[in-house]
């Protein structure tokens, strides 16, 4: 729900510096250049920023796909970073995956001989 009112803001703040600037000040492509502006500033900040902290916070959506052939075993938060354990039966090893804001410095942890499942 909090992601839909982030976007719908988003698209009221650039519609309305488009129609104030293009329209009221008769200056139209100063109005796209600076919509434009606001508009990849304003995905930029959500993807970097505020998608893992409208999860965890206020109760956004987030999909994370557990890699073909591994068994999902848990996830936890640190700070506002999703960390996710999977186990590989065929390596017999335990992987600790960090999902952190913007996909960016994502940490990985290999344990090897682990066998949680036992």
């Amino acid at each position: 729900m909090i992601t839909i009112v982030y976007w719908i803001f988003l698209a009221a703040i650039v519609l309305g510096v488009l129609y104030f600037i293009g329209h009221s000040l008769k200056k139209w492509p100063a109005g796209f250049f600076v919509a434009g502006f606001f508009l990849v500033v304003g995905v930029l900040f959500y993807y970097f920023y505020l998608e893992q902290a409208f999860v965890k916070n206020w109760g956004g959506k987030m999909s994370v796909k557990v890699p073909q052939g591994q068994v999902h075993i848990s996830a936890t938060w640190k700070d506002d970073n999703l960390w996710i354990e999977n186990y590989d039966p065929v390596s017999n090893t335990c992987i600790f995956q960090e999902y952190s804001r913007g996909h960016m410095l994502e940490g990985k942890v290999v344990i090897k001989d682990c066998n949680p499942l036992k």
